[in-house]
C-alpha cells in the first residue's frame, strides 16, 4: 500500500483471504473487532442535501472498520458506504480500504491512499461477513465486539 512498501491488493486477491475468513470466522477460529460510524439514524434535519437535475438526495455515509487477527497477522479492512436518497430511491457508492494499524480514522481523504478497486463480487463478500457478525454478535456478544457511534456528514464543496 501507499507509503508502506506493500503491494496493492487486487480484488481477486481479498476476495479469496475474505472467502477463507468467512470460514473460520464461521467456525470458530476468528474473534472480530468491529466499529462503524454512521449517519444513518441521525436525525434528518442534520443531515445534507444534494440537489441534482431536479431531485433532492438526503445524503448518508457509514464506515465500519473490521479488525482480527488472521494466521498470525492483523488484518485491518476500513468500509465506506454513501447512500443518496431520494423517496424510495437509493443510490450507494462503495469503497474499501487497507490502512495501516496506525490510520483508523473515519475520513474519506485520509483513507483514499489506501483503496483499493471494488467489484460487485467483492462487495458482496463484505456484506456476507457483516452479516456474519451480526448473528454472532447477537448470539454470543463475546464472539464480536461491536461498537457503533453516530457519524457527522459535512460535504464540502
Amino acid at each position: 500500500m501507499a507509503g508502506e512498501g506493500r503491494s496493492v491488493k487486487r480484488p481477486e486477491e481479498v476476495s479469496r483471504k475474505l472467502q477463507e475468513m468467512y470460514q473460520d470466522t464461521k467456525n470458530g477460529r476468528i474473534h472480530w473487532t468491529v466499529e462503524v460510524q454512521t449517519t444513518e439514524h441521525n436525525d434528518p434535519s442534520e443531515k445534507p442535501v444534494e440537489e441534482e437535475d431536479g431531485v433532492s438526495w438526503v445524503i448518508d455515509e457509514c464506515y465500519v472498520s473490521y479488525y482480527c487477527k488472521y494466521k498470525g497477522q492483523d488484518f485491518c479492512m476500513i468500509t465506506y458506504e454513501m447512500i443518496k436518497t431520494a423517496g424510495e430511491r437509493v443510490l450507494t457508492t462503495n469503497m474499501i480500504f487497507f490502512p495501516p494499524l496506525g490510520i483508523r480514522l473515519f475520513n474519506l481523504h485520509t483513507l483514499l491512499p489506501y483503496a483499493i478497486q471494488t467489484s460487485n463480487v467483492l462487495t458482496n463478500q463484505i456484506h456476507n461477513l457483516w452479516e456474519l457478525l451480526l448473528i454472532l454478535y447477537k448470539a454470543d456478544k463475546t464472539s464480536v465486539s461491536l461498537e457503533v457511534k453516530p457519524g457527522k456528514l459535512i460535504i464540502e464543496d
